[in-house]
């Protein structure tokens, strides 16, 4: 039955608030223990690419071009490797540099050098007597924001719409020449989902920027990672960035973290060949190669993008019964109360819950008291400020079916208990 609680008598507010404690008190006493704090692979998942462990076996160390992946050098990768993570993106193999096991890595390195070193001959970030800034979309990702934290970037703050950033305000915020960069999760955004628009795409290419050494930093972590059959496409950003006559601008980072197993999958950057020789200087110095008889393994268990789209449909089936299962209790317990909302992703790893102004920080600690860990309020903000008090991440796809669905009702009751004191404190007002 539909029924607005902001609406509701103090009186009413008093019931409701006396009846949800007695259910808080019951789920508390359950003594529970569940985590949804971070989007790790359940070990459903992970055994999906057990067949890694064997590979890539006695005797099968050299990659196509006779490298002898045992030893010293490929620095940019193997070439089928690099093929491979070429295909994921959409653009050339001289395009790519496949790297280690995180694409985190990879960026950080990528923010850090420009803080030393610059791009492609530009002055050093730290030699700015005022600083640099960085556009942060909102909400996002937590460990994006504590790189720029630390290195003492200043972050603005960008909303994010149904369709990506809001690009009246970047694009007034580029005219800035100190604004050196914008992260951007295009594909499935963490935390909310959203799937960046072909507009938003070919306007982030084309937008005049004040600064010549401007970066996209493009975290495409969950290309590949849908949950419906009809996947969204998306316009190619080195394509769109190239017609713009701005190829240098976007820098593109894709793992399979979330593919095959978390801890040792492969990271790969995909940039313009100027970026790559750019990037070179650094890496040179920085490391003799990467494991490269990790990434032999990954393209023998990956024949090649189909294999891997194929694979991606077998995490789809243990990751969408969970996200339904979320779905289906907040539609039932908190529809039409008109306390929260929430997106309801058609990929990636996360879903974004927004609860009444001033009640996320309360859900959070009522949770945690309850058994249920969820992610921070405010992580999905720069320095963890959430200014409204309200996003909050929730992560289905470790804890199994049932412990989500306990989970979620929970955290539930918790929402629900949270907005009622926040309203009885508002008409006391």
């Amino acid at each position: 039955m539909s029924e607005d609680w902001t609406k509701l008598s103090e009186n009413d507010l008093k019931q409701k608030e006396t009846e949800l404690l007695k259910k808080y008190e019951e789920f508390k006493n359950r003594k529970l223990n569940l985590n949804m704090t971070r989007g790790k692979p359940a070990p459903a998942q992970l055994d999906l690419s057990k067949a890694l462990l064997s590979l890539p076996g006695e005797g099968h160390y050299k990659a196509s071009d006779g490298l002898d992946c045992r030893n010293y050098g490929g620095l940019d990768g193997n070439p089928e490797c690099k093929k491979l993570f070429a295909d994921i993106m959409g653009i050339s193999v001289k395009e790519v540099v496949v790297g280690g096991a995180s694409s985190l890595t990879m960026m950080h390195d990528h923010i850090v050098r420009g803080m030393l070193f610059g791009y492609c001959g530009s002055e050093p970030w730290h030699k700015y007597p005022g600083g640099v800034k960085w556009i942060c979309p909102v909400p996002g990702y937590d460990r994006h924001f504590a790189i720029c934290e630390k290195l003492g970037i200043q972050m603005i703050n960008v909303s994010l719409n149904e369709n990506g950033p809001d690009m009246e305000a970047v694009e007034k915020l580029v005219l800035d020449p100190s604004v050196k960069g914008i992260w951007c999760v295009p594909m499935y955004g963490n935390p909310n989902g959203v799937v960046y628009s072909d507009e938003v795409v070919t306007r982030l290419a084309n937008m005049k920027v004040a600064a010549n050494d401007f970066r996209l930093v493009w975290d495409n972590a969950y290309i590949v990672h849908h949950l419906v059959d009809n996947p969204p496409t998306q316009k190619n950003i080195l394509d769109e960035c190239k017609k713009a006559g701005n190829p240098d601008r976007p820098v593109i980072f894709v793992s399979t973290s979330k593919i095959t197993f978390a801890s040792a999958g492969v990271a790969a950057l995909g940039a313009s060949e100027a970026n790559i020789q750019d990037l070179f200087k650094s890496l040179t110095k920085q490391t003799i190669g990467p494991d490269k008889i990790n990434q032999l393994r990954h393209t023998m268990f990956f024949k090649d993008l189909d294999a891997i789209h194929a694979h991606m449909k077998k995490h789809a089936a243990i990751l969408k019964p969970k996200f339904d299962a979320v779905l289906e209790v907040f539609e039932r317990d908190l529809s039409s109360k008109n306390i929260a909302h929430w997106t309801k992703p058609k990929g990636g790893y996360f879903i974004t819950l927004d609860t009444l102004d001033g009640c996320g920080k309360a859900v959070v600690d009522l949770a945690k008291n309850a058994g249920v860990e969820l992610t921070p309020a405010g992580a999905v903000y720069p320095y963890g400020k959430d200014p409204h008090d309200r996003s909050l991440r929730i992560a289905p796809s470790f804890p199994s079916l049932e412990e989500i669905r306990l989970a979620t009702e929970g955290l539930s009751i918790c929402v629900q208990l949270a907005s009622v004191r926040k309203l009885l404190k508002k008409s006391n007002l």
